[in-house]
């Protein structure tokens, strides 16, 4: 049975995703949000969509990453001692002063013991598993030719061999380099090996400057191998999941495609980097979120982009492919792109912020970057009290969700420090004073005194998750009683054992099933923040053990069976693992 028990592969130019086996069952190319050239994860009609390394009388596998990389690798055995290991890899490496990412995997087929005997089945597919490749040959390379792209396999293996997919005995090692329609003119073993040792070095040594907390490193270090992963380098994206379509739950028709960027991530992300010190990447994330707000003349933004700043993401439905076990839809695009949802202006000036107080960027903050964020901040000082679809995207109504309320707050707040910073004395007194009047109305309409909690929305009864991030964004301390009052709320309605539901009531797909990964991050970062840091940190321990075998995490979780369901890995759930374990951990100062 299909699970997200799935390691990651990628280069910030495409990313793929490996079973237990390591089946390639999940990659675009050549984008992130193109055709799955690669797409057996959602059951094509047809055979095709998988690349696969498959040992005759298979007993057990095994899979890890190289320590500190994005290196996969697989053994494989059966009962008798033949075995073999596979190592995948997409390049990644300085080369002539710039980085080499190129659009290939690399496998490289090494026999461990016995006689193990393998078939090689690589079966791309266009148009959402629809088409089949054209197929040609040549004395070491076949060539796959789909509607929208070119794939070149290059390898020592027999062509022969792995055209008609006929099992052979693995007595030596072979290397197979799966990339763009380029001849490979090198010998092939020295290519693959020379490939490895280099992105093994990258991945060492970009570790090497993570800033990391004491306590839980090697998970710390995935999640931020996990997270660079899933930035597009080109553009500076970084999209929120590699995938489409897995369902939130067992049963339910919730399968969105989420391989676009959204807004609301971007302040999480941000301060992800920032604590890991990954600069670089965060800002390069920056100039991305700062070229849509610049081509926005009147500072209005839609609440998800494409890869490239594409603003129309229209969804449809894909009959070809039968959908993670069977659910359905299988979606492409996301209907979001056409919502309203108020609380994008400040996740975007909380983001931006950091060009005006982070002195290691080169991107600056000044006062025509000011004038610019001030567009946005017009907008949020606008819309605080209006109705929209909120944080989690209701698609059948809307209300004056108190977290959009919050997050315009946070806008006019941070635009009020901003001009502090520039000395700017006139715009201080201006947005703090639109600042005040949105605290104030967030204060008399999001509390209830009956649930001594704030709520979901103005005048509702209601709770969700996104109230934990009251603290995290300022605009209370932890010590309020309104504030803990709130996480005792979160804690009362939405805890399911040591789980957190985003929220509970039955929106227009029913009711929720499923406790939402990043939900139960914020509850422990809010319990640490009032001081229940004994809970916190066992909570904390329990959601590591909820990753899978390869240390990462999917958007949601039964509390039931503790099976990852949603789109994998997700970055909000990496990023929300990546912040708890810096509160919690241990400081380096009292470690020795």
């Amino acid at each position: 049975m299909q699970s997200l028990d799935l390691a990651m592969v990628g280069n910030c130019s495409y990313a793929g995703l490996l079973d237990s086996r390591a089946r390639l069952v999940w990659a675009c190319m050549p984008r992130f949000d193109g055709n799955p050239v690669f797409c057996d994860l959602l059951q094509p009609t047809e055979p095709v969509g998988f690349y696969e390394v498959e040992l005759a009388d298979l007993a057990t596998s095994e899979q890890r990453y190289l320590p500190n990389t994005a290196i996969v690798e697989t053994t494989l055995r059966t009962k008798t001692g033949d075995a073999l290991k596979i190592q995948d890899f997409a390049p990644r490496f300085k080369r002539h002063g710039r980085l080499a990412r190129p659009l290939t995997l690399v496998r490289r087929l090494i026999p461990l013991s016995g006689t193990p005997h393998v078939r090689i089945r690589l079966r791309p597919a266009g148009n959402y598993g629809a088409e089949k490749p054209v197929v040609t040959r040549g004395s070491n390379h076949l060539r796959y030719i789909l509607p929208d792209h070119i794939l070149r396999l290059t390898t020592n293996a027999p062509i022969s061999f792995i055209l008609e997919e006929t099992a052979f005995l693995l007595n030596r090692s072979f290397d197979l380099i799966l990339g763009p329609d380029d001849p490979i003119e090198r010998d092939i073993a020295e290519l693959a090996r020379e490939f490895l040792e280099r992105t093994d070095d990258y991945w060492r040594e970009w570790v090497r400057y993570l800033a990391l907390p004491f306590e839980w490193q090697s998970s710390v270090i995935r999640a931020a191998i996990t997270l660079k992963l899933c930035e597009v380098e080109e553009t500076g994206a970084v999209v929120a999941a590699i995938t489409t379509s897995i369902p939130e739950a067992n049963g339910t028709s919730r399968t969105w495609d989420y391989r676009y960027c959204w807004l609301r991530d971007t302040y999480f992300v941000i301060r992800a980097f920032n604590r890991l010190g990954v600069t670089r990447t965060m800002e390069e994330y920056l100039r991305y979120i700062l070229n849509i707000v610049s081509a926005s003349p009147d500072g209005t933004l839609q609440p998800v982009f494409g890869i490239q700043m594409e603003t129309d993401l229209a969804e449809r439905e894909i009959d070809t492919l039968q959908g993670y076990r069977g659910h359905q839809p299988v979606r492409a695009g996301n209907l979001a792109h056409v919502q309203t949802q108020n609380d994008v202006y400040g996740t975007v000036i909380l983001a931006c912020a950091q060009a005006f107080f982070d002195e290691r960027l080169d991107l600056r903050g000044d006062e025509s970057l000011f004038r610019v964020l001030e567009r946005v901040g017009e907008v949020a000082a606008r819309l605080y009290d209006k109705e929209d679809a909120g944080i989690w995207e209701l698609r059948g109504r809307e209300r004056i969700h108190t977290f959009s309320a919050l997050m315009c707050w946070a806008a006019c707040d941070r635009l009020g420090r901003i001009a502090r910073r520039l000395g700017l004395a006139d715009r201080v007194d201006l947005w703090e004073a639109r600042a005040d009047t949105i605290r104030e109305c967030i204060e008399r309409e999001a509390w209830n005194d009956e649930k001594h909690s704030y709520v979901s929305a103005f005048g509702g009864s209601e709770i969700d998750a996104a109230l934990l991030l009251m603290h995290e964004i300022s605009f209370c301390s932890a010590r309020d009683p309104r504030f803990i009052g709130t996480v005792t709320a979160v804690e009362r309605e939405l805890r399911r054992g040591d789980h957190v539901f985003r929220y509970v009531e039955t929106d227009d797909f029913g009711a929720p099933e499923n406790a939402f990964n990043v939900c139960t991050f914020w509850y422990i970062d809010a319990l640490a923040a009032v001081g229940k840091w004994k809970e916190a940190r066992r909570l904390f321990e329990n959601m590591l053990a909820s990753c899978n075998s390869m240390g990462l995490l999917s958007e949601d979780l039964d509390p039931k069976t503790r099976e990852l369901w949603g789109n994998f890995p997700q970055t909000y759930s990496m990023v929300g693992l990546i912040a708890s374990a810096i509160r919690l951990s241990q400081p380096w100062e009292d470690a020795f």
